[in-house]
């Protein structure tokens, strides 16, 4: 995976903060006065692109060129544009303002930024038009400290200041239940290295500062620091030992998302012109895909079409064939039905406006905005952009199972809880509801990851039956308070697998010990017992959440949702003193959880 997103690199250099989460200066500050001018009709207009994936689709429907070609897609629909290079958004926001241009090309994140400039004056509020892709390529990169996002509290993480990054820190943050004052900000000049300018990005940094215990990087700079995506670092070349992939947007695949926008006094104007852009970028991406789709065989000369075309636009940023598909691979593109699920699914939580008030409320929490302003959504006909574009994708797509029944799960990203009381068997929307909320906006949010329903039970009558019952027959004997076996070892008691083992070693399943509030049980029917509670636990807390995202109209795949019992194998306490100190054992814990890229069914268009 390649992705060479330069996005805000022209930024100006800030001191590199180790204190506070904000910015030294809101965007407008950073911005500079600008005089808010009209925009001229004229033939041709200025239409910026990134150097990202998701924009080769535009040049597809331009002919391949800088302006529009004959009988291209976009000739076809009336337009005409001419191509600029965009990665600096500060220069795209000016040209925007001043009236050089209607467009404006980033993130949805970089346009919650820059909101505040952006709607000073109504001429030129944001209409967001069209959703392109998903990001796929980019990611946080931690070292030991750090093994899942329950980690981050404390610790010191670097990032580009103003670039793609700061919303899916924004999104990781959130999702372990953490705010940005509970880390230590590093802010970067750059997004990837800049020739000339050494030691002013994220992973240069991170790579000589060992007190920095992650950092946010696109997929080249991961390679390097880690070896790949689901390895880990061995300190050889550019690799840090030890590094790995903390969370990436492979998983968090609904984190960042690339959008076009257009002043409002344009759009009011030139309807007619967006609607015809948005088609022509709509119908070159079922091309890109379909294109695209043709090398799983084999490799193809329309594709060396598509990625001479990427390298010819995008010029020295590209140095190879290898570099051009890494980037388009990255780039997951949503086309007609992941527009309409963007703009008009109300079910969506990562939807327009769900994204927009997270980039908003960011915004101002960072000092980037110091009032809020909203962007608009264009508010289209899909049925006739379909039309219009002559799409083949269907509206509003049916979404079929996307993961297999029992898919092989890989690292946890994060965690949280639920705990109940004993023998509950009932979660009720009233008492569970901000729980349930919390996973189906996870669920959205970590669409190409599982959300794994672990249910615990409570071992307390095994683990003291257990100890009584080891130290009598002399199994294990007591000193200063520490266990050992009988060769002298010592018995860690606080690790339920021991005690698991020691059962099966020495043939105390059958052993009855005392349970509270009812007869003496064997410990292999304790076991059993427990196995089957938290199942049946799992089982309910995850048709309640199915239950409870059915109830309010959420989008939910329920084959995004499992369950399964732990019995009594994880306790946090493994003697609990009393009945209060079990509560801490009887919980149902939400993992997300990477799976293996088999486990997920390939779909045209993900959204």
């Amino acid at each position: 995976m390649t992705r060479l997103r330069r996005a805000c690199l022209a930024l100006f250099a800030l001191p590199l903060l180790a204190l506070p989460a904000a910015a030294e200066d809101s965007f407008s500050k950073r911005l500079g006065a600008v005089k808010v001018g009209d925009v001229k009709p004229a033939p041709v207009y200025d239409l910026p692109f990134l150097t990202w994936g998701g924009d080769v689709a535009t040049f597809i429907a331009n002919g391949g060129d800088k302006e529009t070609k004959k009988d291209t897609l976009f000739d076809k629909q009336g337009i005409k544009v001419n191509l600029v290079n965009g990665d600096d958004f500060l220069g795209q926001v000016k040209n925007y303002l001043e009236g050089k241009t209607p467009f404006l090309r980033g993130t949805l994140s970089q346009l919650g930024q820059a909101s505040e400039a952006l709607g000073q004056d109504p001429r030129t509020a944001p209409v967001v038009f069209l959703q392109l892709t998903w990001s796929a390529g980019d990611h946080m990169v931690a070292r030991p400290t750090c093994k899942t996002l329950n980690d981050l509290k404390g610790k010191k993480i670097v990032l580009q200041e103003g670039g793609p990054h700061v919303g899916m820190l924004d999104d990781a943050l959130k999702s372990a239940g953490l705010k940005w004052s509970d880390i230590k900000v590093v802010w970067a000049k750059n997004v990837t290295a800049v020739k000339g300018e050494p030691d002013k990005d994220p992973a240069a940094m991170f790579r000589k500062d060992p007190t920095i215990d992650a950092c946010f990087v696109i997929s080249p700079d991961m390679v390097d620091l880690t070896g790949g995506l689901e390895k880990t670092g061995d300190g050889s070349e550019k690799s840090v030992k030890g590094a790995k992939v903390l969370v990436s947007t492979v998983y968090l695949d609904h984190s960042i998302a690339d959008v076009y926008a257009c002043r409002k006094d344009f759009f009011d104007a030139h309807r007619d012109v967006v609607e015809k852009f948005a088609a022509g970028y709509l119908k070159a991406t079922e091309e890109l895909v379909a294109i695209k789709n043709e090398v799983k065989d084999k490799p193809t000369e329309r594709y060396a079409a598509v990625l001479r075309l990427a390298r010819q636009l995008f010029g020295k940023d590209l140095a190879s064939d290898a570099d051009a598909d890494g980037l388009i691979s990255d780039a997951v593109f949503v086309g007609l039905p992941g527009n309409y699920a963007f703009f008009k699914d109300k079910g969506n939580l990562s939807g327009f406006e769900v994204k927009q008030t997270a980039a908003l409320d960011l915004a101002l929490s960072l000092g980037d905005a110091r009032v809020r302003r909203e962007m608009l959504p264009a508010d289209f006909d899909y049925a006739r952009l379909k039309n219009l574009g002559d799409l083949t994708a269907l509206v509003d797509a049916p979404r079929a199972a996307r993961f297999a029944d029992n898919p092989k799960e890989k690292n946890t990203i994060y965690s949280f809880h639920v705990y109940f009381e004993g023998g509950q068997s009932t979660f009720s929307e009233e008492k569970y509801r901000d729980v349930f909320q919390r996973a189906v906006e996870q669920a959205s949010l970590f669409g190409n990851a599982i959300v794994s329903v672990k249910g615990h039970a409570n071992p307390q009558d095994l683990t003291w039956g257990f100890r009584t019952v080891a130290l009598e027959r002399g199994l294990l004997t007591e000193r200063q308070g520490k266990l050992f076996r009988k060769d002298g070892s010592e018995f860690a008691m606080d690790d339920m697998k021991q005690i698991i083992a020691m059962i099966d070693k020495e043939n105390l399943g059958d052993v009855k010990v005392p349970m509270v509030g009812a007869a003496p049980m064997g410990m292999n029917d304790q076991l059993k017992m427990l196995k089957d509670l938290s199942n049946e636990r799992a089982a309910a807390v995850r048709r309640a959440v199915v239950d409870y995202a059915a109830r309010h109209g959420y989008r939910l795949d329920q084959s995004q949702m499992k369950s399964a019992g732990l019995g009594g194998t994880e306790p946090v306490l493994v003697f609990p003193r009393d009945y209060k100190e079990g509560g801490q054992n009887r919980r149902v814990e939400f993992r997300i959880i990477q799976v293996g890229v088999e486990a997920i069914a390939p779909e045209a268009f993900d959204y």
